[in-house]
C-alpha cells in the first residue's frame, strides 16, 4: 500500500514538474547607444499547448526601483502609461510576435530615460499558477559617441590611375566595443540598386571584401590601411570603369552582450565622393593662348602653350618655343630651359622668363617688347614613350602660328601732382605725390622750387633716375642729410617729397617733372632715349606759429570747499608741432600773500615732455597732479582735496620753440595767460540736532537717559563734540554744563557736576555714530530740570588740521524726579479673640502693598488697656470712643531688623525669660506671639507699620506710616479641677498616666509566656486537628500629649491572631 501512494505521489510530482511554466528574456545588461533601434526578445514555455500567449512589458527606473512604469501589450491596446503612451501610439515602441510563445520588443529610437530595469510578462493561460510569469534584464543607455568624417568631394580619374581616399572613425565610448570600417560603391545610375561592398575591416580585425573585389584585394589592387588611432586609408590601384560611382565609408560599433553575441549598437556613414573614370586615350593637342596680337613697344607679351592630353603629369613631353623659325627655347620633362644663342643675355638681364606653370601648361614672356620681337611664334612638344621592347618612340606636334605686331613707342605719358596742404603750419610737414600714368618706359623724374616773391631762377630740390636712384640739390644737401627733405618711390610711377620741420623760407611754387625712356641697344652697348616729358606745379603757404599762438586758462571751479577737487586747464593753440614744441609753466600767488609778492613756478611741461617741478608745492606735492593731452594742447593742473593753502591766483605761460635741422633750438613766441581766482571755502554748515521736546518723569533711584540724535552732518568724516547742560528752573540765569565729550572722546566734568554730586552717577554714551546719550544713575528729586545736548561739529582741513564748522542744540527735555507714590496699606479687619489663661494668643500684621519693592518696614504693636473692668465692657461699649485710653508699647522692630529699634520701646523685658514671640514669615507677613496670657493682656491690639526707603545718597528716610485693624484680646481666668492639678504637677502626671502602662504591659507579656510553654505539651493533638493558635499583640497604646485628655488605650484590628 505504500509504494502505491509514493508512485502516485511521484507520477502527480512529474506531471507537475513537466507542466511548470518558464518565461525567459534576453540576459542583461543590454549596453545600447541613444537613438539606437533596440530589441529584446522574450520567450516562454511550460503552457497548455494550442493557446496563444500575451505579452506584456514594463520598465522600473533605476532612481524608483519599485515603481513600475508599463510600456506596450500585446493584449491590451491602452496599456502603456502616459509617459511611453505617444511613442506607442507612433509606433516608435511596438512588440513583434515571432510565434504564438516568443515575442520581440522594438524600440526604434532609445532615449536615455528608457534606462532602466526592462520586465516580460505573460499572463496566466492554465487556470492555476505554477512556475515563474515574468523575467527581467537591465538596459544602460549610453550616449552615441561614434564619429565617421569624410570629405564630400566630386573626382575624375583615368582608368588605370590609382584613387585614395581617407576617412576619420573615432570613439570616446567608456565601455570596450569594437569598430568595424569598410567601404562601399553606390552605382548613380541605378539608385534602387543595393551598396556594393569594397573592403572592409571586420569587428574581429579581419580583413574581407565584395565578390567582384576578391581577386583585386588579393591580387593587392585593393587596400584598407589604418594609418593612425582614427584614419583609415583606401587604395584602389589600376582603376577600372566599374569603379564608377559614389564611393562612401561606413563604421560600426559593436559591443558583445552576455549572451556572448555581438551586437551592432550604431552605425554612421561618411560624406560621399563621386568618382569618374575616363578611358585611356594616348593622344595629344596643343594650343597656344595670348591676350592680343598687337603691342607697343616696351610692353609685356605673355604666350602660353597648353598641352590636352590625358595623365600629362605621368607621361614625358618636350616643349620648345620658335620664333619665325629660329629656336627661342627648349624645356625638357626635367622642365629645365635651354636658351637660343640670341635670348641667352636676355633671360639673365630679367627680361625674358620661360617656365613650367602646370604639367600640362608652359609659358614664355618677354618682359619688354621690341620692334624686332615683332613675327611669328609657335610652340612644338615631342612626346617620348617607351614600348614593351624597351625602345622609345618619340610623337610631335606643333601649334599653328601666332602673329605678334609690335608697335613703335610713343609717349602718352601723364602726371598729377597733389600735396597734403595748401596751407601748411610752421614746422608740420609738407608733402607732395606726383603720378605717371600711360607710360611704357622707365621713368626719371625731378623736384624743383621757385621763390614766387622773387625773380631768382628755380632750385633743385632732387632728382630721381631711370635706376631709382635720388640725388637731392646742392642747396638741400646738408638739409637732406639730416633727414628733413626726403624723396621716395612708393610704387614704380609715384614719387613723394617730403620737407620736415617747414619754416617761411618753404613758402614758393613746387614743380614735379617726369620724364620717360626707352634702352635701346643691346649689350654691352645699351643707352636711354627719352621718349617723352611732363611736368606740373603746385604753390604752398607756410603760416608761421607765432601768428597764431594763443594762451588760455580756465576753470569749471572757481570757489571749492575744503577737500574738494578743481581742475585748473591751459589752453595752448596752435596743435602741438614737434618741430615747433612748447613749454608750459603754472604759476601760483598765494591768497595770503602781500602786495608785491610775485607769481612762483609750480611745475614747468619742458619741450622734450618732461616735467621739472618749481620751489612753491601746494598741498605738500602729494595731491597736485598734472597732465596733458596727446595733442599737447591741453595742460591741466589739478588739486585734490584742496585747503587754504591752495586759494589764491594760478596763471599760465608758455614759450614756443623751434627745432633747427641740425638739432639747435630757438624760442620763436612767448605768451602769458589770464589770472585764474581759485577761493577754497569751508563747506556749507549741513549740521541739525534733533529739536523736538519731551518731558520725562522717573521715580527716585531711578535710571534717568536723555538723547542726543543728530540728524545730518555735512560730511562723513565728522566728528563731534557734545556738551550737556541742565537748567534748574525757568528763571535761572545761565544753564549749568554737566559733562563734555570731545571729539577725540575725553571727559569733562562740569563744576555742577561736582557742586550736585553727579560726577559719580553721571555718565556719557555714544550708543550710535549720529546718536548720544546721558545716563544718570540713583535720580534724585534734586536732578529734575531741563536737559539738552550741545553739538560741535569737527573736521579736518587737507593739511590734518582740525576746524569746528558749526554748533547745534537740541531740543528740550524736561526731567521730574519724584519719590514714589505712597501706597502702603495694612489689613484693616477687626477681630474678637478669646484665650484661656495661661494659654498663647497671635497677633498679625499684613501688609497688603507697598510704595516700592526696595521698601523695609518698621513694626510695632500697640494695646490699649480699657480703665473699666470686664464686668462692665458690655455696658461701656458704646462710650468707649469718647473715653481716654491708655496706650502702651508692646513690641517693636526696626527697619534695620534690629529688635526694641523701632518708634516705641516695649515694657516686655527682653531675655529667655520673654513671653513675646516675634515671626516674619513673609517679606509682607509679620506675626507676634504672646505666652502665657495674664488677664492684665486683655485689651485692644493693633500694630503700627512705618514704610523706609534709602535716598540715592544712602540715607534712609520713611516715607509713610499706616495702623492695622484692632484686635480686641479677652483673657479667660481659669478655675482649679482635677484634670487642672493633674496637668500642672509634672509628677503626678507621670504617676496617673504613664507608669501604669509599663506594667500592664509585663504582666500580660508574662501570661503569653504561660500560656505558650503550657500549649507546648499539647501541640502535636492541636496540630493534627488543624485548630489555629491563639496569639495575643501588643496591645496599642495612645495617649494625648497634652493634658487636656485623659491616656486611652486602644486594641487595633490585627492586634490578635
Amino acid at each position: 500500500m505504500g509504494i502505491r501512494t509514493l508512485l502516485i505521489a511521484c507520477s502527480v510530482l512529474a506531471g507537475v514538474g513537466l507542466a511548470q511554466r518558464v518565461v525567459t528574456v534576453q540576459s542583461g545588461p543590454l549596453v545600447r547607444t541613444e537613438g539606437s533601434h533596440v530589441t529584446i526578445w522574450c520567450n516562454v514555455t511550460g503552457y497548455k499547448e494550442g493557446v496563444e500567449q500575451d505579452f506584456e512589458w514594463s520598465m522600473y527606473l533605476t532612481s524608483v526601483p519599485d515603481r513600475e512604469i508599463r510600456i506596450v501589450s500585446t493584449a491590451q491596446s491602452n496599456y502603456a502609461y502616459a509617459v511611453y503612451g505617444q511613442r506607442v501610439n507612433s509606433k516608435e515602441i511596438y512588440v513583434e510576435r515571432l510565434s504564438q510563445d516568443s515575442a520581440l520588443l522594438h524600440i526604434t529610437k532609445v532615449q536615455t530615460r528608457d534606462q532602466g530595469l526592462f520586465e516580460c510578462y505573460t499572463p496566466n493561460t492554465d487556470g492555476q499558477y505554477l512556475g515563474s510569469y515574468s523575467a527581467r534584464t537591465n538596459l544602460t543607455v549610453i550616449p552615441d559617441s561614434l564619429s565617421v568624417t569624410a570629405a564630400a568631394q566630386t573626382l575624375s580619374e583615368v582608368e588605370g590611375n590609382t584613387l585614395q581616399l581617407t576617412c576619420e572613425v573615432s570613439k570616446t565610448t567608456a565601455q570596450h566595443t569594437h569598430l568595424s570600417v569598410g567601404w562601399y560603391l553606390r552605382s548613380t545610375e541605378d539608385a534602387a540598386a543595393p551598396s556594393q561592398e569594397l573592403i572592409t575591416l571586420s569587428r574581429d580585425f579581419v580583413l574581407r571584401s565584395g565578390g567582384p573585389y576578391r581577386q583585386r584585394m588579393a591580387s593587392g589592387d585593393l587596400r584598407l590601411d589604418k594609418t593612425s588611432a582614427t584614419a583609415y586609408r583606401l587604395t584602389i590601384h589600376m582603376l577600372q570603369p566599374v569603379d564608377q560611382g559614389l564611393l562612401y565609408c561606413q563604421a560600426s560599433e559593436w559591443i558583445q552582450d552576455p549572451d556572448g553575441s555581438w551586437f551592432a549598437m550604431t552605425r554612421k556613414q561618411g560624406e560621399k565622393t563621386q568618382l569618374r573614370i575616363q578611358p585611356t586615350d594616348r593622344d595629344f593637342s596643343i594650343q597656344v593662348n595670348v591676350e592680343r596680337r598687337s603691342f607697343t613697344a616696351g610692353e609685356p607679351l605673355e604666350l602660353r602653350c597648353t598641352i590636352e592630353a590625358q595623365s600629362v603629369a605621368e607621361r614625358f613631353f618636350s616643349v620648345s618655343w620658335v620664333f619665325s623659325s629660329s629656336p627661342l627655347a627648349l624645356i625638357g620633362p626635367s622642365a629645365v630651359p635651354v636658351l637660343g644663342p640670341n635670348y641667352v643675355a636676355r633671360e639673365a638681364a630679367g627680361h625674358m622668363t620661360i617656365r613650367k606653370e602646370a604639367p600640362n601648361v608652359h609659358l614664355l614672356k618677354l618682359q619688354r617688347l621690341r620692334p624686332e620681337d615683332a613675327g611669328k611664334y609657335l610652340c612644338r612638344v615631342i612626346e617620348r614613350e617607351r614600348t614593351p621592347t624597351g625602345d622609345f618612340i618619340d610623337r610631335s606636334k606643333r601649334s599653328r602660328n601666332v602673329q605678334i605686331t609690335v608697335q613703335p613707342l610713343q609717349s602718352n605719358i601723364t602726371i598729377s601732382l597733389s600735396t597734403n596742404s595748401s596751407e601748411v603750419q610752421e614746422g608740420g610737414v609738407v608733402q607732395f605725390t606726383c603720378t605717371a600714368r600711360s607710360y611704357t618706359g622707365p621713368l626719371s623724374m625731378g623736384w624743383q622750387w621757385t621763390d614766387q616773391s622773387s625773380s631768382e631762377p628755380a632750385q633743385d630740390l632732387a632728382t630721381v633716375d631711370q635706376d631709382g636712384s635720388v640725388r637731392p640739390g646742392p642747396r638741400y644737401m646738408e638739409r637732406a642729410s639730416y633727414g628733413e627733405v626726403r624723396v621716395e618711390r612708393v610704387r614704380p610711377a609715384t614719387f613723394i617729397l617730403s620737407l620736415y620741420n617747414a619754416g617761411p623760407g618753404d613758402e614758393g611754387q613746387y614743380r614735379c617733372s617726369v620724364s620717360e625712356w626707352l634702352q635701346t641697344g643691346t649689350e654691352p652697348e645699351l643707352s636711354w632715349e627719352k621718349i617723352g616729358e611732363k611736368s606740373a606745379t603746385k604753390s604752398v603757404t607756410v603760416k608761421t606759429v607765432e601768428s597764431s599762438f594763443v594762451v588760455s586758462a580756465s576753470s569749471r571751479t572757481p570757489s571749492v570747499t575744503y577737500g574738494e577737487s578743481f581742475d585748473l586747464q591751459c589752453l595752448v593753440k596752435p596743435r602741438h608741432n614737434p618741430r615747433v614744441p612748447a613749454s608750459v609753466t603754472w604759476r601760483f600767488l598765494p591768497a595770503s600773500a602781500g602786495e608785491g609778492t610775485e607769481f612762483r613756478d609750480l611745475v614747468t611741461f619742458t619741450r622734450e615732455g618732461t616735467l621739472q617741478w618749481g620751489e612753491q608745492l601746494l598741498g605738500l606735492g602729494t595731491r597736485t597732479t598734472v597732465d596733458r593731452s596727446h595733442t599737447n594742447t591741453n595742460f591741466r593742473l589739478s588739486i585734490t582735496r584742496a585747503g587754504r593753502r591752495e586759494a589764491g591766483t594760478y596763471q599760465c605761460s608758455a614759450q614756443l620753440w623751434r627745432r633747427n635741422y641740425d638739432d639747435t633750438w630757438s624760442k620763436i613766441a612767448n605768451r602769458t595767460s589770464n589770472l585764474l581766482g581759485i577761493s577754497v571755502l569751508q563747506p556749507v554748515n549741513k549740521l541739525r540736532v534733533q529739536k523736538s521736546n519731551q518731558s520725562l518723569v522717573y521715580l527716585e533711584d531711578s535710571r534717568v537717559r536723555v538723547n542726543c540724535s543728530v540728524t545730518s552732518q555735512t560730511s562723513s568724516d565728522s566728528q563731534h563734540a557734545v556738551l550737556w547742560y541742565v537748567r534748574r528752573a525757568a528763571g535761572a540765569e545761565q544753564d549749568e554744563l554737566l559733562l563734555r565729550i570731545e571729539r577725540s572722546g575725553a571727559f569733562q566734568y562740569g563744576a555742577y557736576a561736582d557742586e550736585e554730586w553727579l560726577r559719580r552717577r553721571v555718565q556719557a554714551e555714544r550708543l550710535s555714530p549720529h546718536l548720544y546719550a546721558l545716563t544718570m544713575n540713583r535720580a534724585e528729586a534734586s536732578d529734575s530740570g531741563t536737559y539738552y545736548c550741545l553739538v560741535e561739529e569737527w573736521l579736518t582741513d587737507p593739511e590734518g588740521a582740525w576746524y569746528r564748522l558749526a554748533r547745534d542744540s537740541s531740543g528740550y527735555t524736561h526731567v521730574l524726579v519724584q519719590q514714589p507714590e505712597v501706597r502702603l496699606q495694612i489689613e484693616e479687619a477687626e477681630s474678637n479673640v478669646t484665650v484661656h489663661e495661661g494659654g498663647p494668643f497671635r497677633l498679625g500684621c499684613s501688609i497688603l502693598s507697598q510704595s516700592s519693592r526696595d521698601s523695609r518696614f518698621s513694626v510695632s504693636w500697640y494695646v490699649q488697656r480699657s480703665s473699666v473692668g470686664p464686668e462692665d465692657e458690655e455696658e461701656e461699649e458704646g462710650e468707649e470712643d469718647g473715653e481716654e485710653e491708655e496706650k502702651e508699647c508692646v513690641f517693636s522692630i526696626g527697619h534695620d531688623a534690629v529688635f526694641g529699634n523701632g518708634n516705641c520701646s516695649p515694657a516686655e523685658e527682653e531675655g529667655p525669660n520673654s513671653r513675646l514671640q516675634f515671626e516674619r514669615t513673609s517679606s509682607d507677613l509679620y506675626s507676634l506671639v504672646i505666652q502665657v496670657a495674664q488677664p492684665s493682656d486683655a485689651g485692644r491690639y493693633y500694630c503700627h507699620v512705618e514704610e523706609w526707603l534709602l535716598n540715592p545718597r544712602n540715607a534712609w528716610y520713611r516715607l509713610a506710616t499706616n495702623n492695622s485693624g484692632v484686635t480686641l484680646i479677652n483673657v479667660q481666668q481659669q478655675v482649679s479641677t482635677l484634670q487642672s492639678v493633674v496637668c500642672s504637677n509634672d509628677s503626678l502626671f507621670y504617676f496617673v498616666f504613664f507608669y501604669p502602662f509599663p506594667i500592664f504591659g509585663i504582666l500580660l507579656i508574662a501570661v503569653l509566656l504561660v500560656r505558650y510553654k503550657s500549649r507546648n505539651n499539647s501541640k502535636s493533638q492541636e496540630g493534627k486537628n488543624g485548630a489555629p493558635l491563639l496569639w495575643i499583640k501588643e496591645p496599642h497604646l495612645s495617649y494625648s500629649p497634652t493634658c487636656l485628655d485623659p491616656p486611652a488605650l486602644s486594641l487595633h484590628p490585627g492586634s490578635v491572631e
